[in-house]
């Protein structure tokens, strides 16, 4: 049997400016619904596991969109309330060569922002569920969805189920000194922490910085201070070298308190014109 695992956060509609246009360039836009925690759900689909995905969209049209998106890849949407005002909306001019990728969020007051336990049924969302998984971004969007990321972990946690959390700080959504207090205090429900991100109070030391390359000495110091100040049993992070916009290297970290490995760099390309 395969297993389940379940993710909870927002999708949005995601409106694209096709062929590498700027946003003051083009007259129409690609559309298609995606968020990090929907992206997961529907990538463990794929994997032949059980992505069930929770969350909140409005009871119209738009929101019956978003869900009808994940179904086609086989996410369990059975848990995704309907109600609230909207689906949040983010605009994409996809960068190229020398020009950066640029992100416009149209997102305040979206329907997950309103999202309520009394809405879910923790016991039938973790029925047979081996492994839940959320990011950084829910909580930041407003008080009650960082109460109710909070509940799940604590169900969770509660039925052994193995948690993670991407980190994933978004400077446009919270300041860096809730996203600390709300991250550190969320964390202590975590088993597997995802990012290599200092906002869990990691201080960099100066000679931690390396110009023009990686210093892996540096994310080891930061891996420890986290392991030890929130017991995670796993980090991990991906790691991005950006050559251009359209060229990357990617390679991936991961510690288990006490070995740490880094994998091999690999280079994508991305195809323009």
């Amino acid at each position: 049997m395969s297993k389940k695992v379940v993710t909870l956060g927002e999708i949005m509609l995601r409106l694209t400016t096709p062929d590498f246009k700027r946003f003051v360039q083009t007259d129409s836009f690609e559309v298609t619904y995606g968020g990090g925690e929907a992206n997961v759900a529907a990538a463990l689909c794929n994997y032949g596991l059980i992505g069930t995905f929770v969350s909140k969209v409005p009871n119209n049209p738009i929101g019956q969109s978003a869900i009808n998106h994940l179904r086609r890849y086989g996410v369990d949407t059975q848990f995704v309330a309907r109600g609230g005002d909207r689906l949040g909306i983010y605009f994409l001019e996809t960068g190229a060569s020398v020009r950066a990728s640029q992100v416009v969020y149209d997102r305040a007051g979206s329907s997950i922002s309103e999202m309520d336990t009394s809405e879910f049924d923790f016991d039938q969302i973790f029925e047979g569920a081996e492994w839940f998984h959320t990011t950084g971004v829910t909580p930041a969007l407003s008080d009650k969805a960082a109460a109710f990321v909070e509940a799940a972990l604590m169900a969770a946690k509660a039925k052994g189920i193995t948690t993670s959390i991407d980190l994933n700080y978004r400077t446009k959504l919270w300041s860096k000194e809730k996203a600390s207090e709300v991250l550190s205090h969320l964390c202590q429900y975590v088993d597997v922490c995802i990012g290599a991100d200092p906002i869990l109070g990691y201080i960099a030391n100066e000679t931690h910085h390396t110009k023009g390359e990686l210093n892996l000495d540096g994310f080891k110091d930061m891996f420890h201070f986290m392991q030890q100040k929130c017991g995670f049993k796993f980090i991990a992070s991906s790691l991005r070298e950006s050559h251009s916009a359209s060229d990357n290297s990617w390679s991936a970290l991961v510690y288990d308190g006490n070995k740490f490995y880094h994998t091999k760099s690999t280079i994508y390309e991305s195809l323009i014109g």
